[in-house]
């Protein structure tokens, strides 16, 4: 979807924003707001294409007035929890509404700094190369799915998928499932299943997850997160202990007990607390059935952490997903032992200067709540170095 209307584009050379999601329109509406060209790649045939692909019954966990972009709110008919298919909507009437300049069907295969060192080379598709003064990647925290390296997955010979491949019930109805992992992908798919008419639903835990209601009272979860987002990582452990114990039942004798580490601990090392969509009553109703974590695969049976053995009709790996950016930036020295970018948000790396990350946390305070405030961030981080470098020119 190319800008219909380049008369209106602002002028000179442009920040190339690697990504059609809602980081990248993001950044290039702030840019655009601020007199300066951006030009959105986005590899699919539309915006928003990761959005597209999720499950069918999936809804924001974050509210709709603290998940907005910025310059446009979301519609007050979308209802408090957002739908998938709402977002998508969305991403699209914002692309339009900011006459953003959206390129698509090209996808960047590699970021270098430009010869001259005055700005940066794009390799793209068909052979394409671009130039800019300054690359936003905004390719998502969520991009490649991960399944662990389980002896014997190859062989097995039972339906298995990840849980990005995953829709809805609708196939499974009537079937054994194990759904591995307890995130809140996991947790979300398998109380789908449950609804949808799933004969058996089992959930394979490795790490008890904290889990919170999504809302209490009226009162989103959300909100008290980004009350305590600042405050030292102890109180927030030692403030949320007795709010688990009044909120969320002891779910001991069906296997989930309550963690031995600290809600907070857990999200600085990148564990986002459960917000709960079901999970909870299904647990306690077994419908949902807690078992351990999954070990491996052998003559057509998963083999679990405690040694037993189960032949469930499908597998689905709620497992996560890496950042997938080593081809990308790789080479740049950018990216962290985990492959995460070593900066985000309005900083750029010593040896980088010019290079900007958007998009790639997933804190407990929203994910678009974040992307909304790091976008204008970048963008002042932007005209900043465009003001510093005019005025290092010779009179």
């Amino acid at each position: 979807m190319a800008d219909s209307t380049p008369s209106a584009r602002p002028s000179g050379r442009p920040v190339h924003v690697i990504g059609g999601g809602p980081g990248g329109l993001a950044v290039a509406h702030a840019l655009r707001a601020r007199g300066i060209r951006a030009v959105v790649l986005e590899k699919s045939d539309r915006v928003g294409s990761a959005w597209r692909g999720h499950y069918d019954r999936l809804h924001l966990h974050t509210t709709r007035r603290l998940s907005a972009l910025p310059g446009l709110p979301m519609p007050r008919r979308f209802g408090r929890w957002v739908s998938r298919d709402d977002v998508v909507r969305y991403l699209e009437k914002y692309a339009e509404v900011h006459e953003l300049e959206i390129v698509t069907g090209v996808e960047v295969s590699r970021v270098e700094q430009a010869p001259d060192g005055s700005g940066w080379l794009l390799h793209a598709t068909g052979g394409r190369e671009l130039t800019g003064a300054a690359v936003v990647v905004a390719t998502g925290h969520n991009h490649t799915p991960y399944v662990p390296d389980w002896p014997g997955r190859e062989s097995y010979g039972g339906e298995f998928l990840h849980a990005g491949q995953y829709r809805n019930a609708g196939p499974y109805a009537g079937r054994d499932v194990l759904v591995v992992g307890v995130g809140n992908t996991g947790a979300e798919i398998a109380v789908d299943l449950v609804e949808g008419g799933a004969s058996r639903v089992r959930l394979a835990v490795r790490t008890v997850p904290h889990i919170v209601r999504r809302s209490t009272a009226g009162w989103p979860a959300q909100r008290t997160s980004i009350l305590v987002r600042r405050l030292p990582v102890h109180l927030v452990d030692r403030l949320a202990r007795p709010v688990a114990k009044l909120s969320v039942p002891d779910l001991s004798a069906h296997g989930l007990p309550r963690p031995d580490t600290g809600l907070y601990s857990r999200v600085k090392e990148g564990s986002i607390p459960v917000l709960d969509v079901g999970l909870i009553d299904a647990v306690r109703a077994g419908r949902i059935e807690i078992v351990a974590a999954v070990d491996g695969f052998e003559d057509g049976k998963v083999i679990l952490a405690d040694s037993s053995r189960i032949s469930p009709d499908a597998v689905i790996a709620a497992t996560g997903y890496v950042r997938g950016l080593e081809g990308l930036v790789g080479h740049l020295g950018v990216l962290d032992d985990r492959g995460r970018p070593v900066v985000r948000g309005a900083h750029t790396p010593e040896n980088a200067p010019g290079l900007y990350f958007q998009g790639y946390t997933n804190p407990i305070s929203g994910n678009l709540r974040e992307i909304a405030i790091d976008a204008e961030k970048i963008a002042k981080a932007v005209v900043k170095s465009r003001g510093d470098a005019l005025s290092r020119l010779p009179a």
